[in-house]
């Protein structure tokens, strides 16, 4: 089993002659005034290959393949960008052979190979000295290494016939083992103050494949770039981009259960599926329908994901009350332990998805329909015109079940009636936002009106779901305090849907209002 570790790091350049200060300018003491040292040096020699695609796919996106022998943590290690200077590092043991990428990593990163092989393309000697801070009881905070790199690049660069003749330059590293990004800001500051600066590259191997970190990775059209006048076929095709790039960003975040990342894949899944959907006459004989139904499946494996997380976040919420610190009642353990475990089954479903040949084959079939487009006549035409009227025929849809929603008298047919048109005001906005690239901030403007309506009624579909499941909970449960909490939230759920119901007409009249509309005419 691979192992998932965080990492906080910063990076500075430093010239090879250059005397770092006495490791106890850089530390003061501790938050609580407690007493923080530096252990001695200790010498390392790191040597490491790194893998990538011959187009360094991998380096481009921000991730890092590498095996690594020597130091205290030798092995294959995959390196995650996350948010600042956070990332995640996998791990697995070094194994006998460091010429073929164990084929767990292979799957992690799949969606940006898209089945190239894995090459070497970089080999790194670091000769490393190590100081670690300590606290009072000898425990690990931080650690600063003073790194010194023979690096050398096995492929030729874009215009290159030869690799690279060997690279050599030094480094001061400085990474949080069990502390806060605070401790690490004021040593990073001390450093700073010595006339130290961020290395221009998070990365070696960065450095050594010289690519432009702060560049947006190749990935063709984008709906960013198109105005006014673009085709349907233009702005339709970067628009599908944008959300396939999204998908598989998150697509490695979701298999490290990083936080948000389902919901964020579940989305773009879904814009995707609304972009086929309006731009389905804008591109050429290709039948959109088999992708929909496969992306509406994706949805709905990542759906019973995203329900699970919700479900536990809402009932620990109300049995906790205001405070997220409070210890959990008996009762509310056990709900905890359901809700967990429910969580972890449908996680675990995901993930064999993730890893079967039917997510593997649509991964491949929207590469190739964003690679081999064919276009109509009518999809090299403005594309203004025909968003315009694919926003109001969603608008009309979503107006006409909103109005039955609220002349609804029987409680099931009005929760069902709000659900669709909970559905359709996020159809609605989808398509709203794909016109906010030709159409500007009227679109934008409408779109963040219909994303209100959502909101509202998602929030009252996620109450229906909720009393569902407490329902099934009650009933399944052999002890009677956790089936009386399971009551008492069921009865404060209805409460809680009858307050959003009353407020819908007022979400509505705000969100229909004629200047939110007038670009649609």
């Amino acid at each position: 089993m691979a192992e998932v570790h965080p990492e906080i790091e910063m990076k500075f350049s430093v010239e090879d002659g250059y005397e770092l200060p006495a490791p106890t300018e850089l530390a003061g003491p501790g938050t609580d005034g407690e007493r923080l040292t530096w252990s001695e040096p200790t010498q390392h020699v790191l040597r490491a290959s790194y893998f990538d695609t011959a187009d360094v796919d991998l380096a481009r996106h921000g991730l890092t393949l590498r095996r690594r022998v020597g130091g205290t943590d030798a092995g294959w290690h995959l390196k995650v960008p996350a948010a600042g200077s956070e990332r995640s590092e996998v791990r697995l043991p070094p194994g006998r052979s460091g010429r073929v990428v164990p084929a767990a990593l292979q799957r992690l990163v799949r969606v940006r190979t898209m089945g190239q092989p894995l090459v070497p393309v970089a080999t790194i000697t670091t000769h490393r000295a190590v100081r670690r801070l300590v606290d009072a009881s000898n425990h690990p905070l931080l650690e600063l290494a003073d790194d010194r790199v023979v690096a050398r690049r096995l492929l030729p660069l874009a215009g290159s016939a030869e690799a690279a003749d060997e690279e050599v330059w030094r480094e001061i590293e400085i990474e949080a083992l069990d502390a806060g990004e605070e401790l690490l800001t004021s040593v990073a500051a001390a450093l700073r103050a010595r006339t130290l600066t961020r290395a221009p590259y998070t990365s070696k191997l960065a450095r050594v494949l010289q690519i432009d970190e702060d560049a947006e990775p190749a990935g063709g059209t984008t709906a960013k770039s198109a105005s006014a006048q673009a085709g349907r076929s233009h702005v339709g095709l970067g628009y599908v981009c944008d959300q396939l790039e999204q998908l598989r960003a998150q697509d490695l975040r979701v298999r490290l259960d990083a936080p948000g990342s389902v919901h964020i894949m579940r989305v773009a899944t879904r814009r995707l599926r609304s972009a086929l959907t309006t731009f389905r006459s804008s591109f050429g004989s290709v039948d959109v329908g088999p992708l929909r139904d496969e992306l509406k499946w994706l949805a709905g494996v990542l759906g019973a994901v995203r329900d699970a997380e919700v479900m536990h976040d809402r009932v620990l919420g109300v049995l906790r009350g205001e405070d997220t610190r409070a210890e959990l009642s008996p009762v509310a353990a056990e709900v905890d332990a359901q809700l967990r475990s429910a969580h972890a089954t449908a996680r675990e479903a995901a993930l064999h998805e993730l890893d079967g040949e039917r997510y593997d084959r649509l991964l491949d079939d929207l590469e190739a329909f964003v690679r081999d487009l064919p276009t109509t006549t009518r999809g090299n035409r403005s594309a203004g015109r025909v968003l315009q009227r694919g926003v109001a025929e969603e608008y009309a849809r979503l107006r006409r079940l909103v109005k039955r929603a609220m002349a609804a008298t029987e409680p099931e047919q009005r929760d069902e009636l709000l659900h669709d048109a909970r559905k359709a005001a996020k159809r609605t906005r989808y398509a709203a936002e794909l016109a906010t690239a030709v159409c500007g901030p009227d679109a934008r403007a409408f779109a963040a009106a219909m994303e209100s309506v959502q909101e509202l009624l998602g929030q009252h579909q996620d109450s229906v779901v909720l009393r569902r499941r407490l329902r099934e909970l009650a009933e399944s449960t052999t002890d009677p305090n956790a089936a009386f909490a399971y009551g008492r939230l069921h009865a404060l759920e209805e409460v809680r849907a009858h307050d959003i119901e009353a407020r819908v007409p007022s979400v509505w009249a705000a969100a229909k209002k004629k200047r939110l509309r007038r670009w649609l005419r």
